[in-house]
């Protein structure tokens, strides 16, 4: 049985955290996870933030978290955006075709990597959570460029994601559409790919079987850190589905009802 109390604990030397679902839930904090985040930094435990939204920017997450009483900083937060810059550069680098929305398109820009529709120079399709900017003109146009041999990059593959009043598609049923209709296979750079973890566990140089992952999914979070080598930690807010858990094929190595419970399961060394 999976362990919801301190009676059977967790060793490790550092943390990955989820923002959106672990922190706050749509702008609203959840109850004591700025004290567990200030007792992490107070006791001088390594912490990373990873995060699969594909809306925001490095910068505006880190203001966005400062407003919800989180001073994290920028550079403790790992983003897909982040990791698409990094794999963009290990191939080379080129010009980009981003789709997504909100401001995302800065970490690219500020990393020097061309963005824009030049069907002869594109080099990359970036997809990302576009929102309403998921148009039948936009998709073909991502189509398009992928059958003139562009590679497809997913910075997430989530089916959906909780919104203010309800769960919200993502990212995920849009590249699976264009994997299919092109024929191509997506690059996955965000969770639950084990890429997405070593670039947040490498900057603490911490291994794997060291680190716990915090998060709400079942599958990008709890699925991803296992498979990467980590152990999990499933909280019961944000996204979290009882039925879908009982359904899951992983299980996470305790449940707690939010992140404020972290050290009932979990002894930092």
């Amino acid at each position: 049985m999976v362990p919801t109390n301190g009676r059977l604990m967790i060793d490790a030397k550092a943390v990955l955290l989820d923002i959106e679902g672990v922190l706050h839930i749509s702008g609203v904090p959840v109850p004591g996870g700025e004290a567990v985040v200030k007792a992490l930094q107070a006791a001088g435990i390594p912490f990373r933030c990873v995060s699969n939204t594909t809306r925001s920017s490095r910068a505006t997450l880190t203001s966005r978290l400062k407003r919800l009483g989180y001073d994290i900083p920028m550079s403790s937060i790992f983003t897909p955006p982040v990791a698409a810059v990094r794999e963009i550069r290990r191939r080379g680098g080129g010009r980009c075709y981003l789709l997504a929305t909100g401001d995302v398109h800065i970490d690219f820009e500020t990393a020097g990597i061309p963005l824009g529709t030049e069907e002869e120079v594109t080099r990359f399709v970036v997809i990302g959570d576009a929102g309403d900017d998921f148009t039948y003109e936009s998709m073909n146009r991502a189509f398009r460029l992928l059958l003139q041999g562009a590679d497809l990059i997913a910075l997430e593959k989530d089916r959906y994601w909780r919104g203010a009043k309800d769960l919200m598609l993502s990212a995920g049923p849009y590249v699976a559409a264009l994997e299919y209709a092109a024929g191509v296979s997506a690059h996955l750079v965000g969770k639950p790919s084990a890429a997405f973890f070593a670039l947040a566990l490498n900057d603490m140089g911490v291994a794997p079987r060291d680190a716990v992952m915090v998060g709400d999914d079942i599958v990008t979070d709890i699925g991803g850190s296992k498979s990467a080598g980590m152990q999990a930690v499933l909280v019961r807010t944000g996204k979290y589905d009882e039925e879908l858990v009982t359904q899951a094929r992983v299980m996470p190595d305790a449940i707690i009802d939010s992140v404020a419970s972290l050290r009932e399961v979990v002894r930092f060394r």
